[in-house]
């Protein structure tokens, strides 16, 4: 591939060296380097086991290691002479640190492994699996072979819940036949005239006759029992390998440790690739907890009435669920699989992505967009891509330009690995943009859960709306949805270039999704070719204002105690209503809240510098206790609640004046009053 070191040398502000054979001829230079102490950077990813092994090996190695793959994603392309300065930028974040360590989850597993299905294709998986794991068949079905080689239970499943070490199964045995007791003696099987029991040694009781033959061929064991009544069993599995058609978890991401294996699939090259992943499930095992929650800007819950559930809805793990009596949402740790969904929905940043964090990330971004444009390059578009099918995607079209039956990456389009597609939105989309992309593109891979796909597209959208309103040209967000080398080499090749701003920001990204928007907004309006007040935009987007009807408000004030992000607010000098529109994210937890149904929502953009200001947004004449004269509430919100009361039997006469005292007169009235029953007359 070609390679310009004093192209790349200068923008890296480094003398390099080229090298052709670094794995093989030249590998003392590699060994030298690990030697000095300062960070190596290794452009090859193909040889990373080798060059491990030779700086285990090199005496006085001291030198942190870390990889970038310059080759697939630039050097193998059609333009790769162009590629330079991407190629240059690949290099500066690889000489990025490492994130910052997270807490974990841990999870623990014996090997106790529950196979559910037929019982010929339970025995069969159990028998590849049984000298490592400690296999339980549950029939359902089928026959199984002579000889017991497996506990087998049989029954109706009540329940399955849990993740990897910590299954729980309910299951009621409601079959005439015990399989404790069951000797598989095969006479009941012989003496059924119906034929209703089969190998699995259990009877059809829809095909029985009631004959009763099969109880006196069991009176031996004694197995055989209808009146029994079901009994309820459960029991705790640390795997489990469901073989029917329908599977236990039908969410789309199931928990750690189930593996569905349907019918179809039993017998081809995924059923052995699944019992290997199975025999490795044993011991001790981490992963990142790839959430943080901040309940104080959580605008899930108040006074137990929903208002945003986007994180809920959005998750196909069912790791998280409302807990409303305590305006939160709880999230399992143990179901989560580090997807990031829920942090890009969140409008508030009350869920934000741990591993790694939106500092990380952005810095990352702001270190690959800058180094490009020092090397030279103009608008770059950013290829956001897992790390698993999307990298392996992106190294294949690589590999595809250098046979020459694709054009690979081209030289404007930097790969930028993420955990999950789905862990970016809105705020380092913007930002990236801010600081100099002139497009940024989401690839995925058909491995996404659709509520995925339909939640990037609504963040794209909200983000399209404000850079089109803004005067920016062309499209700057887009979602690729590719099944393969060449559905990728087509798209990169149309993707659209919009215009980044003149001058790009150099902000770094907050750890708070509202800080990082407010600064990405900043720059994109001070360098917008047009600035209008007000940009409108589509219900489910993160800002807006809210519109009181004055006519139905009493300024009761429960939207402002309902309001998370404190925009709503009173003024605890006058009866006023005040409302900051920066702060508003539209979670309609204020509309719900209201009692006159007087709030609705109007989602938009603005601009003036109003927006970052208190709004009056109603007022009323205050009401003065008609005893001492302090102002206690509103004129309105008084006659409203004396209007409601006037005709219930406990407000009338006396106390029907006391609603109009303010509460310590109110007090002071009941006890001086003379026609008053008391409990101390009684």
């Amino acid at each position: 591939m070609p390679l310009d070191p004093k192209a790349l040398g200068s923008a890296l502000h480094e003398d390099l060296t080229l090298h052709s054979t670094l794995c093989r001829r030249e590998a003392a230079a590699f060994q030298q380097a690990v030697r000095t102490g300062d960070d190596v950077v290794v452009a090859c990813t193909q040889e990373r086991r080798l060059f491990g092994e030779l700086g285990q090996q090199t005496e006085g190695a001291v030198s942190p290691i870390r990889f970038v793959n310059i080759r697939e994603t630039g050097g193998w392309s059609k333009d790769a002479r162009s590629a330079m300065p991407k190629i240059a930028a690949l290099l500066a974040a690889a000489k990025l640190p490492d994130p910052e360590p997270v807490a974990t989850v841990t999870y623990r597993s014996a090997g106790r492994l529950l196979v559910i299905g037929p019982l010929e294709e339970a025995e069969r998986f159990a028998l590849m699996a049984g000298d490592t794991l400690d296999v339980t068949v549950l029939s359902r079905g089928g026959s199984g072979a002579q000889e017991r080689r497996f506990p087998v239970i049989a029954g109706r499943i009540d329940g399955l819940k849990g993740w990897l070490g910590a299954f729980q199964l309910a299951w009621s045995q409601d079959n005439p036949i015990d399989l404790d007791l069951c000797t598989r003696c095969n006479a009941c099987v012989a003496a059924c005239p119906e034929q209703a029991i089969g190998l699995d040694y259990q009877v059809d009781l829809q095909a029985c006759k009631g004959h009763r033959a099969c109880v006196k061929a069991c009176e031996v064991a004694g197995a055989i029992d209808f009146a029994r009544e079901p009994v309820a069993h459960t029991d705790t599995f640390d795997l489990v390998l469901d073989l029917r058609s329908q599977p236990a978890f039908p969410q789309h991401a199931p928990p750690q440790g189930y593996f569905h294996l349907p019918p179809e699939r039993a017998a081809g090259p995924q059923a052995l690739d699944t019992v290997l992943r199975l025999r490795e499930l044993v011991g001790e095992f981490e992963k990142p907890k790839f959430f943080a929650y901040k309940q104080k800007l959580c605008a899930h819950s108040r006074n137990e009435k929903v208002g945003c559930n986007a994180c809920v809805e959005v998750c196909s793990a069912e790791a998280i669920t409302s807990d409303k009596s305590r305006q939160q949402i709880v999230v399992n740790a143990n179901l989560c699989v580090g997807c990031g969904a829920c942090t890009t929905v969140c409008p508030t940043g009350a869920l934000t992505y741990a591993y790694p964090r939106a500092t990380d990330q952005g810095a990352k971004m702001r270190t690959l967009l800058a180094t490009y444009e020092a090397a030279g390059g103009r608008a770059p578009v950013l290829l956001l891509h897992s790390q698993e099918r999307g990298q392996a995607l992106v190294e294949d079209l690589g590999r595809a330009a250098r046979l020459g039956v694709a054009e690979g990456v081209p030289a404007h389009v930097i790969p930028v690995a993420t955990w999950h597609v789905a862990s970016t939105g809105i705020d380092l989309w913007l930002s990236a943009v801010a600081q100099g992309a002139a497009h940024v593109a989401l690839l995925t891979t058909g491995e996404e859960a659709p509520q995925y796909l339909d939640a990037l597209e609504a963040q794209m959208q909200v983000a399209q709306a404000i850079l089109a309103g803004l005067g920016y040209e062309g499209r700057h967000f887009s979602l690729l949805r590719v099944r393969g080398t060449s559905d990728l080499d087509q798209d990169l090749r149309l993707l659209a270039r919009g215009a980044a701003p003149a001058a790009a920001a150099r902000f770094a990204v907050s750890a708070e999704k509202r800080t990082t928007l407010e600064l990405a907004l900043d720059h994109l309006v001070e360098q917008a070719p047009r600035k209008p007040d007000v940009i409108a935009l589509d219900a489910g987007a993160p800002f807006g204002s809210v519109t009181v009807d004055k006519d139905k408000c009493t300024l009761c004030m429960a939207c402002v105690g309902a309001c998370p992000a404190s925009a709503l607010q009173d003024n605890q000098a006058a009866p006023q209503l005040l409302f900051v529109e920066k702060n508003c994210v539209q979670c309609g937890l204020c509309a719900k809240t209201c009692p006159e149904q007087a709030i609705t929502l109007e989602p938009r953009l603005l601009l003036a510098p109003e927006r970052r200001q208190p709004r009056l947004l109603n007022e009323a004449q205050p009401f003065g206790c008609i005893r001492c004269g302090k102002p206690f509430g509103t004129l309105k919100g008084i006659e409203a609640m004396l209007g409601k009361l006037a005709g219930h039997a406990m407000f009338q006469g006396p106390a029907l004046e006391r609603l109009k005292m303010c509460g310590d007169c109110r007090v002071i009235d009941i006890y001086s009053a003379q026609d008053e029953a008391r409990i101390s007359d009684v």
